[in-house]
This record gives C-alpha cells, structure tokens and sequence, in this order.
C-alpha cells in the first residue's frame, strides 16, 4: 500500500512540474533608450533590406495568415507578426502598439517582419 502511495505521489508530482514548466511565460529584456534610427511607416519604407525598425501605431486590420496593415501618422506598411511573437498583448484598431522589427524587401513590395509587440504608453 506504501508503494502505491509513493509512486502515486511521484507521478502526480512530476506531471504537475511539467506542466507548470510548458505553461510559463518567458518575460525579460531592455526596456530604455534605442539606437534604432528607423521610427515611422515613411522611414522603414525608405530604409535597406533587413533595417531595424521601432514603429508606433495601430494595426487597422488583419490580412489573414499572420499578416496585418499597421498604420502611423506618416502611411501604411503590411506586417507579419507570429504567433509566439504577440507576448499575450490583444489588440483592437484603437490599440495603440510599439512593434519591433526588421524591413522585408520583396521585389514588388516592402513589408516588416516583427519580432516583438508592446503595448503603446
């Protein structure tokens, strides 16, 4: 009966350790100033191939696939934002976003591909 006991306890033990270790949220990183030069929709699609960029705006909408329009007060650029990219932020046209990223060069079109979203403040 001990050794039931026991090993019954090891398992409920160790599948609770792993899934608390599958559900965690990795958080971190700099928060301050930035030398990136690259700050508006204008500027990042002006810029080179593969140019860091900081923009703050509004996604106005989603073009399916990962894929939105991001608009700030200089024009409008599409953006690709994976999934795992989105820190947990849930936004709506009206939310206003710090995204970074780098500048996507296609032979026809200049599109950012973000590697992280903040929550404007």
């Amino acid at each position: 009966m001990k050794k039931i006991i026991l090993a019954s306890a090891l398992v409920l033990a160790s599948s609770t350790a792993f899934a608390d270790k599958n559900t965690q949220v990795i958080k971190g990183g700099f928060t301050g100033p930035s030398s990136v030069a690259v700050s508006t929709v204008r500027a990042a699609l002006d810029s080179d191939d593969d140019a860091a960029v900081t923009l703050t705006g509004y996604i106005t909408s989603s073009l399916g696939n990962e894929e939105y329009q991001f608009k700030d007060t200089t024009g409008e650029v599409r953006i690709e934002i994976d999934h795992k990219d989105w820190n947990g932020i849930e936004a709506t046209p009206e939310t206003k976003l710090v995204i970074h990223g780098e500048v996507d060069k296609e032979w026809t079109e200049t599109t950012i591909d973000v590697n992280s979203v903040q929550l404007a403040k």
